[in-house]
């Protein structure tokens, strides 16, 4: 596989609480679920010494970013309250701020409210929208105001209904003109620290999902970062005839393909292996060696 033509040139930098952070080379971002609502259960984590450790995990392994989610986004969920994952939230901040007070942190929310709240109370780095503002109107005005990076990702309807039957005429187009319309919004407010996330298995079939991770170089267009978040879902294991628990060679195997067509952050669980994917892909491409 031949990796991506050269005059793609993505965005390699966003500014985090006044600071450049660097994404010239790919980084992994790991993920906390403060929840017990997941589909991997590996990835809860809901004591405050689970939260440590899994953060402390992380960074160790090489991770550059930590995502926290306080509410499970598989598909058929329920949300849960405003109150209930403020609190959640809260309490993974406050124990990765205490002890990590230099981390890289990502809320996964799409209340604008919490994200506010999150930004203001812990300095927390990005906000990681599932429904790029659709879920929340305010979101978009809201980021723009407390100029952090933003994560805008693709869903097709709601966590309880995306996989009700997905249907596009073409995927790629529909993803193309989705990822158009939300950029031009965003940069009209001033927000142009911007991440891409296609959102595998968020609204699409298995087919879906191979069709755009075969076509993911396309989104480079938008000379904006991408994120892949691939990490034990169906679309690994399902094929495989498998469950999330057996996912973590697969998830490397498409890490990998991903990284290849222009991926520059890898949403995962489990952190020292897509660290690994990243440091043998840039070995085998050369990119570690012209980036260094």
């Amino acid at each position: 596989m031949n990796p991506v033509p050269t005059f793609f040139q993505s965005k390699n930098t966003l500014t985090c609480n006044g600071e450049l952070f660097d994404l010239s080379n790919p980084v992994v971002m790991g993920i906390i679920n403060i929840t017990n609502d997941s589909f991997y259960h590996g990835s809860q984590f809901r004591l405050k010494r689970k939260i440590y450790n899994r953060a402390k995990q992380i960074i160790e392994q090489g991770g550059k970013i930590i995502d926290i989610g306080a509410f499970s986004t598989r598909p058929g969920s329920n949300p849960v309250s405003e109150d209930q994952e403020l609190q959640r939230l809260s309490k993974a901040a406050a124990v990765i701020r205490k002890y990590f007070p230099n981390a890289i942190i990502s809320i996964d929310t799409y209340r604008a409210s919490v994200a506010k709240r999150m930004v203001n109370d812990f300095s927390v780095n990005i906000i990681n929208d599932i429904s790029a503002g659709e879920m929340d109107k305010q979101m978009f005005s809201t980021v723009a105001e407390l100029g952090v990076p933003y994560i805008a990702m693709h869903m097709l309807g709601t966590p309880f209904t995306m996989q009700n039957n997905p249907q596009y005429d073409n995927v790629i187009d529909a993803l193309f003109k989705y990822f158009t319309s939300k950029i031009e919004q965003l940069n009209r407010l001033g927000v142009n620290d911007i991440i891409l996330d296609p959102g595998f298995g968020f609204g699409k079939t298995l087919e879906h999902n191979y069709t755009i991770l075969n076509n993911l170089e396309t989104f480079r267009f938008f000379n904006l970062p991408i994120l892949v978040g691939l990490s034990r879902k169906s679309m690994v294991y399902k094929p495989l005839k498998a469950q999330p628990i057996s996912a973590l060679n697969g998830t490397t195997v498409l890490n990998t393909i991903a990284l290849l067509k222009g991926a520059k952050i890898l949403r995962v669980h489990d952190v020292k292996e897509a660290v690994e994917a990243i440091r043998l892909t840039q070995t085998c491409t050369g990119e570690q060696l012209k980036n260094s």
